[in-house]
């Protein structure tokens, strides 16, 4: 349900009233956050939406007050971070808000998707809404990935090295790719100039998009774990207070996790070697990159033969890319009729199998590339593929869903019948 076609807004000031035919804000506010109406049955994996904008934000401000200290030059760069710890005001704080909250933003959003694959979000009529969130990962990855390289530790150097050489593998144009990246022939200083201009500037573009994402949710309207579309006034709720107050508290249990890795492990999701400055005449003994990047990093690896024409480089950049494009097809690949995985017995259990290997490969990418590692990470990438491009089509012709409810509100009756509550009459709505 997309809301009413018509505001209910009425100014009560005369300032509200002279500002609300000149730039309605108030009124976009109190549509959009006040009274617009929501599925009465979310639970806490919706707040992730509201966890992930905060995050953003949270990333944008400590970002741009570090870029202010940092020194985008491979003679300085190390020790000018070293600065903003000893010597900048709450630097250390601003550094590990920054650093961690990298982090963070990649388990909200690897929450946000699995959430919206379980549940079904990216069927019809919110096809686009799904693409929309799909770009937003792909800009926050080369976000994260330029961030890496600006420490100029080891990691960030010898990471950038590896992943940039394999560019090099794509035909005709893989070593102009390569040096356009680099900004000459290795990871030197002009890398770490475009790198740092890129790294500021692509999270206003991650914002703008997140932006068309939230108005692409407000035109086709939320789903719901029941995956039924709204049928009547009894199925919804305000967005105020009923939404907010759990956003809220789920944006607070967030942040206390959150808090806690900041002020008590504020490195535990870094790479040791990364506390080292890049030394280019010496290669760290197992080269990685961050934690969120080892899923793709094993799938990139896990390509160790030729494939017809296409050698085993490009085919492993191949596979990690298109890891990351099959998502975007998902709306087309799942022809299933029925939405959420609660109804859809077998769906069900390969989507949690396939949770086990997203986690199964990313503790393969902190692996070294050899011996029994490389032939789990095959497999685990077959059934990555397999899940999305034979399980989600075969499915959906295939499996017995459950019988769907024939509304929302009969779904929450039935369950709170089901847990001994009884029934619970929801708030009436005014739209």
């Amino acid at each position: 349900m997309s809301g009413d076609k018509y505001s209910t807004y009425t100014p009560k000031t005369r300032i509200e009233r002279w500002l609300d035919a000149r730039l309605p804000l108030p009124r976009l506010v109190y549509d959009s956050f006040i009274v617009y109406p929501v599925p009465r049955n979310l639970n806490y994996a919706y707040t992730f939406g509201g966890i992930l904008t905060i995050m953003l934000v949270s990333q944008i401000l400590t970002g741009i007050v570090l870029a202010m200290h940092y020194a985008p030059d491979t003679g300085l760069a190390f020790n000018s971070v070293e600065k903003i710890m000893r010597d900048v005001n709450s630097g250390w704080l601003l550094r590990y808000l920054h650093s961690n909250g990298a982090s963070f933003f990649f388990i909200a959003v690897y929450i946000h998707i699995c959430r919206g694959l379980y549940y079904g979000s990216y069927k019809a009529p919110r096809e686009l809404l799904w693409v929309l969130g799909c770009t937003n990962l792909l800009l926050m990855m080369a976000t994260a990935f330029m961030g890496y390289v600006l420490p100029w530790g080891q990691m960030s150097f010898w990471g950038a090295t590896v992943i940039t050489n394999f560019f090099t593998a794509v035909p005709l144009i893989g070593d102009w790719l390569q040096q356009l990246l680099l900004g000459g022939f290795a990871v030197d200083n002009p890398t770490l100039n475009r790198f740092f201009a890129l790294h500021y500037l692509l999270p206003f573009v991650l914002a703008g998009v997140v932006t068309l994402h939230i108005w692409a949710l407000h035109v086709v309207g939320q789903n719901n774990p029941t995956g039924i579309e709204v049928k009547s006034k009894t199925d919804v709720v305000d967005f105020t207070p009923y939404a907010t107050v759990k956003d809220a508290f789920g944006i607070l249990v967030f942040l206390f996790f959150f808090a806690y890795f900041v002020f008590y492990l504020p490195n535990y999701l870094g790479h040791p070697d990364n506390n080292s400055i890049a030394n280019p005449l010496k290669t760290p003994a197992h080269i990685v990159p961050e934690w969120y990047f080892l899923p793709f990093y094993a799938i990139l690896r896990a390509i160790t033969f030729n494939i017809g024409p296409i050698d085993s480089k490009l085919g492993g950049v191949l596979a990690m890319f298109g890891s990351i494009a099959v998502l975007f097809l998902v709306p087309w690949l799942d022809t299933s009729k029925v939405r959420s995985a609660v109804y859809r017995p077998w769906y069900r259990v390969l989507f949690w199998l396939f949770v086990a290997n997203a986690l199964f490969l990313g503790w393969l990418g902190s692996r070294p590339a050899e011996g029994a590692y490389v032939v789990m990470s095959q497999l685990a990438t077959l059934y990555y593929f397999a899940f999305f491009i034979i399980a989600m089509p075969v499915l959906g012709l295939i499996e017995k869903p459950r019988r769907l409810p024939n509304s929302i509100t009969e779904a929450v009756l039935e369950k709170d019948k089901a847990s001994g509550r009884g029934p619970i009459a929801g708030p009436e709505t005014k739209h």
